[in-house]
Formats: C-alpha cells, sequence, structure tokens
C-alpha cells in the first residue's frame, strides 16, 4: 500500500527503453492525477478541457489552448471542473503531455551560448511558465506536432519547441517569485488527502478546527504544514478555489452576482467581492462586463 501511496505525490516518469523524451496524447474523461511533483521537465497542452490549473502557489482557469511549462520539482494539479466527474457526463480531456529529464541537453544548455536562451527558459521554469494566446498559436502546434515524431527527429522538435519557448515575448510566470515549495516526500502522502477534502468540499463551509481534526492535527500544527506545502494558508487557498468557480459561473450569466455569492461558499456578498476584485483585479459585475 505504501507503494501506491508514494506514487501518488512522486510521480515516477518511466522513459520507454531510455528514451530522451516521452510524448503522451492524453484523450479520458477528466484529468486523474492529482497534487504531485518529477524530477522531470514537464510541457502541459490542453486542446479540450476547461477547469482549475495549480502550479507552485498559482491557482487559475485553464481551457481550450493553455499551454504551461512546468520545472522540475515544482508541484503541479490541472483539475477539472465537477460536471466532468458526473457519472452521465460526456465530456472529454484531449491534452498533449511532453516530459523530459530535468537535465535534458544539461552540458551543452550550461556551455554553449547559442543555448543560453533555453538555459534562462529553464531558470523561468522552476516558477513554471503559461504562455498566452494567440500568440503563441504556432508554438501550440509545435508541441502538438511532436506526438508524430519518433527517436532522434522527436529531439530535434523538442529542441525546436524549447527554441521557440525561449524566443517568446508572450508568456508570465505562474508561481509567485519567493514560492519555496516544502520538502516532499513520497511517503508524505497527506497534503494530498487535504486536497482532495478540499476539492470536494470548497463550496462549503470548511473550518481550520473541522479540517485540522480530520487529519489527526492541531490547528496550529494543520497551518504550518499546510503552508509550507502549498505556499498559501488555508483560508486563501478555499477562497481562490471559491472564486476559480465563481469565474466559471459568471461566464455562464445564468446565475446572479449574489447567487454566485452563495453557490461558491461565500457567506455574505461584501467577502466575495472583496475577495473577487483582490484575486482577479476587477469586480464581478466588471468581470461580466469585460466577458461581454
Amino acid at each position: 500500500m505504501q507503494k501506491r501511496k508514494e506514487s501518488i505525490m512522486h510521480e515516477q516518469v518511466l522513459v520507454p527503453g531510455q528514451s530522451a523524451v516521452k510524448v503522451k496524447w492524453n484523450d479520458f474523461p477528466h484529468f486523474t492525477f492529482p497534487w504531485h511533483f518529477h524530477s522531470e521537465m514537464e510541457i502541459v497542452y490542453v486542446l479540450k478541457s476547461e477547469g482549475t490549473r495549480f502550479v507552485g502557489d498559482s491557482m487559475e482557469r485553464f481551457g481550450e489552448g493553455d499551454l504551461v511549462l512546468v520545472g522540475s520539482q515544482l508541484p503541479h494539479y490541472w483539475k477539472n471542473d465537477l460536471e466532468y466527474y458526473e457519472s452521465h457526463s460526456q465530456l472529454r480531456v484531449n491534452a498533449v503531455v511532453v516530459q523530459f529529464a530535468g537535465d535534458f541537453m544539461d552540458k551543452a544548455i550550461q556551455a554553449y551560448s547559442e543555448m543560453s536562451h533555453i538555459k534562462e527558459l529553464f531558470v523561468r521554469a522552476a516558477s513554471g511558465v503559461h504562455f498566452t494566446m494567440p500568440e503563441n498559436r504556432r508554438l501550440c502546434e509545435m508541441v502538438k506536432a511532436l506526438y508524430h515524431f519518433q527517436g532522434f527527429e522527436r529531439i530535434l522538435q523538442l529542441l525546436k519547441v524549447l527554441d521557440a519557448m525561449a524566443k517568446s515575448k508572450s508568456y508570465r510566470l505562474l508561481a509567485a517569485s519567493d514560492y519555496k515549495p516544502g520538502a516532499m516526500s513520497g511517503a508524505d502522502y497527506r497534503i494530498e488527502k487535504v486536497l482532495n477534502f478540499i476539492n470536494l468540499n470548497y463550496t462549503r463551509e470548511i473550518s481550520l478546527a473541522a479540517i485540522s481534526g480530520q487529519f489527526g492535527m492541531n490547528g496550529s500544527a494543520f497551518s504550518r504544514f499546510f503552508k509550507q506545502k502549498t505556499g498559501k494558508t488555508l483560508v486563501r487557498y478555499v477562497n481562490e478555489m471559491r472564486i476559480g468557480y465563481a469565474c466559471k459561473l459568471l461566464q455562464e450569466r445564468s446565475l446572479s452576482v449574489s447567487q454566485i455569492c452563495y453557490e461558491c461558499g461565500f457567506n455574505n456578498i461584501s467577502n466575495f467581492n472583496r475577495f473577487f476584485k483582490e484575486r482577479m483585479g476587477v469586480s464581478p459585475r466588471r468581470y461580466i462586463a469585460a466577458i461581454q
């Protein structure tokens, strides 16, 4: 049992035949891998799917065309919206996932000036890099094409992808510059259980006393543990989950702002408006206007 739990937190990427690059075409009902990390670097290009993306201490909505480079050992997690998990759901995930060693072409990248821009890209990847659309549409097509290459041609194509990523001016970092993930070990699977609990219950009231007791810790110990592992306080993490859900509901425009406030788990409209503006930079009503 312990070996299975270890694989949940620390993903062991099995590279077939010692290939330098692993490319997966994902086609399944929903993302399944929980909050995890691995030594490999990873490119995730979402062709079809919606939900919330977690990279380090960053928590954002993702959708079609989302392209991210995740650095080695950086915790991450893609979670679909709740309707993806319903038994009768016809929704699907289509995504290309590219994984390669954290020290890929390390000597060349470190030594040769022609590859210094890729060296800088790998430094940025420690925070996670999001490539914005539509400026990086061609880059997305290059990542998608990786699936159809094999052997040495796949390595050459990956180098072209990394070259284009490094030269792109339309990107932003995801995790905060001062984000330091807590020391993670495969045996410490508690945070995965905590996050799964929150993901299922964030629209309800979640008190520190209740959640810490459920996981066998007092409030102070749980708060330190949670902040160390996620870089966020419990209140901030839960509220950001709620705001992500609120953005989805606001985009659908089927409920009023007041209804969405309570649907997402906030207990009054003023708290909802304040935290929404802090997180999104605009009020909920301005957010709706921007969508329209």
